[in-house]
């Protein structure tokens, strides 16, 4: 079933894209759920799109040649940083910066859509992901992102495990919790973007978050959660991208349904271990 995924250069960049968007998206996924910032992966991802709107349109005006990615991206970011510092803003009301966010990242995509003559093959794939939209430079893009991303939460994997269950204690221990929660919030962001070639805008907050919901039913620990968190993450990418690919269907959908069925197997794995220890 892997024969065309290794055959074709396009859709081998398109499978080792997705492995690694399969390992950073739950990795980051781990840290939004325990903090409870699941809805902020949703306002970063209507940004990326208003970015990539942006770049199409941006494409039309001047014919500049540019990945609508790298427009993504760069809103992505830009969007992560407004949360931020409404988020100091706003200290008794943390959690409005998401929704305000979101709210401008939907405006200025119905605009930028309209100005690039709306709805196309291109923002499509964008919206619901692609196996052929993928391309060399993405890949590498994607790849850098990574390799980012994976530093940075090895050096400050303390720093960022403290945080996320008391940030009274991180403060007092000496933690620089402003630095490290921008820090943290532009990861996710480089995240998002780099996400959105594979699983589309609509859907990549659930790889961030269906992985993790369904590894925090049986992992008992901190470090498990993020192993069967990745584990998952892995199966509903490579699952999802080879049914999309052979039904002819955006792997969007297919990898989030994979990642779903994990859930509910997941679930029904608990009640069964559940009952076993009952009759014991």
């Amino acid at each position: 079933m892997l024969g065309d995924f290794i055959q074709y250069d396009f859709l081998r960049y398109t499978f080792y894209t997705g492995l690694l968007i399969g390992i950073i998206a739950p990795l980051l996924g781990t840290f939004l759920v325990v903090r409870r910032l699941s809805l902020l992966a949703d306002s970063l991802s209507h940004v990326t799109l208003a970015g990539i709107a942006f770049g199409l349109w941006l494409d039309k005006l001047l014919t500049i040649s540019l990945s609508p990615l790298y427009g993504g991206i760069a809103f992505s970011v830009l969007g992560s940083v407004f949360i931020e510092k409404l988020r100091r803003m706003y200290p008794a009301y943390q959690e409005i910066g998401i929704p305000i966010i979101l709210s401008s990242g939907v405006g200025l995509s119905v605009i930028f859509i309209s100005l690039a003559n709306g709805f196309n093959n291109d923002l499509f794939n964008y919206l619901f992901g692609s196996v052929s939209a993928v391309s060399k430079n993405d890949f590498y893009t994607i790849l850098g992102i990574t390799v980012i991303v994976l530093i940075i939460i090895f050096i400050f994997y303390k720093e960022l495990l403290t945080l996320s269950f008391d940030e009274e204690h991180a403060i007092v221990s000496g933690i620089h919790a402003k630095r490290i929660h921008l820090l943290f919030i532009i990861l996710t962001a480089l995240v998002i973007a780099a996400s959105i070639r594979i699983v589309g805008v609509l859907l990549v907050s659930a790889l961030m978050t269906l992985p993790v919901a369904a590894a925090m039913r049986i992992a008992k620990s901190y470090k498990q959660l993020i192993l069967y968190s990745l584990l998952f993450g892995e199966v509903a990418v490579v699952s999802g991208l080879i049914s999309g690919y052979y039904l002819s269907i955006p792997p969007g959908g297919t990898i989030v349904m994979t990642a779903v069925i994990i859930l509910l197997g997941s679930l029904s794995y608990q009640k069964l271990v559940f009952r076993k220890k009952e009759v014991v």
